[in-house]
């Protein structure tokens, strides 16, 4: 009897150790409960119950770095540094995980209707750069903060 209610006290420790999730400053977690969405755990100690709930995903409200490439036809080769930070997590959640490509895609599209920069040019060209993407993640929760050039 002695050993059962040993056993039972250990496995009810380890239950109530799974349903505690700590999430640090600077990041939000999504919770899951059944695959759908249910709400945001901002940081701090929250209570979650195993088995029902999953964390789907760990959003880093601190600011990103991007780089990316793209040949020209001219032989350069033009390179930059997108920072970017997620402004809304409850937008973000449902992009998060493919944010990186959607900004590389945004960057190169926004290039692609460009022309090649001079060095002079180049801050201006990264300012516009900067609009055009936000144009596309500002209703996504995300936004671009600067874009950095260089031609190489």
């Amino acid at each position: 009897m002695l050993t059962l209610t040993a056993i039972l006290v250990v496995a009810l420790a380890g239950f109530a150790a799974s349903a505690v999730r700590h999430v640090p400053i600077g990041q939000v977690h999504s919770l899951y409960r059944r695959g759908k969405p249910l709400r945001l755990l901002q940081p701090g100690t929250h209570w979650v119950l195993p088995g029902l709930d999953r964390i789907g995903h760990r959003i880093d409200l601190a600011g990103q770095v991007l780089r990316f490439e793209q040949p020209q036809t001219d032989s350069q080769e033009l390179r930059g540094t997108v920072y970017w930070q997620v402004l809304e997590p409850e937008r973000a959640d449902a992009v998060i995980d493919e944010a990186a490509q959607l900004i590389r895609r945004s960057a190169l599209d926004a290039l692609s209707v460009e022309p090649m920069p001079s060095s002079a040019d180049r801050r201006d060209l990264g300012t516009r750069m900067k609009q055009a993407i936000n144009g596309v993640l500002r209703e996504r929760g995300v936004m671009v903060t600067r874009v950095e050039l260089e031609i190489a």
